[in-house]
């Protein structure tokens, strides 16, 4: 029970904010050049540096941004800009041949360099993500370094998260040829226009936690 606890805790935590459904349009819009082999292995990448971030969040994510004095708000304010940035852009992508699109370079040292920023950073594990890692972690007892079970349950949830990230980014692909070029593009603009009201939301709990503060 005390797995199954921190599990279904972290888990149903960060399932409505990295939202891998809804993140593999994005991921697909700027690989649209990328071959199937090579949207795989970005996908793999992705999915191994979101559970990095998740754990590394869980448990040393407080000390770092006291090491460096910068605080939760803070971190809600630049990141939620961020993800609202990357949400514009994509919201505004024009239409039309795929030499278009918002897309990344399909070189491997591109490809290396993107899985990380920004198709991990931010937008799939961004600030709202390490946002609400860290509170958990610093709130509840599994955020520490002692085994427990709760620990056990914690790194299972994050282990879930990273699969359901790679498996719906790996046939990110599969899902246009499903749904049709059109109907992609329109989801895929959903989305971004809710990327962008995430970010604005992050953006604004930031602000008034730091007015709060004053």
């Amino acid at each position: 029970m005390e797995i199954l606890g921190s599990f279904l805790l972290v888990f149903g935590s960060l399932f409505p904010i990295v939202n891998p459904p809804g993140s593999a349009f994005m991921f697909l819009a700027q690989t649209r050049t990328a071959t199937h082999r090579q949207r795989k292995e970005m996908a793999a990448r992705v999915a191994f540096y979101a559970f990095l971030i998740v754990v590394g969040s869980l448990y040393v994510g407080s000390a770092v941004l006291t090491l460096f004095g910068v605080s939760v708000p803070a971190l809600r304010v630049g990141g939620g800009l961020v993800i609202a940035v990357a949400g514009w852009r994509l919201l505004n992508a024009r239409r039309g041949p795929t030499e278009h699109d918002i897309e990344i370079e399909p070189s491997p040292e591109n490809l290396k360099s993107a899985a990380f920023y920004p198709l991990t950073m931010p937008l799939t594990t961004g600030p709202g993500t390490i946002a609400v890692t860290i509170a958990l972690g610093t709130g509840q007892p599994f955020g520490n370094w002692v085994p427990s079970l709760a620990m056990l349950g914690a790194l299972l949830a994050a282990l879930a998260i990273s699969a359901l990230i790679y498996v719906c980014f790996r046939f990110a692909d599969r899902l246009e040829t499903l749904f049709g070029r059109t109907l992609t593009d329109a989801m895929m603009r959903l989305f971004a226009l809710l990327l962008l009201c995430v970010g604005i939301e992050i953006m604004w709990s930031g602000i008034a936690a730091l007015i709060r503060s004053l």
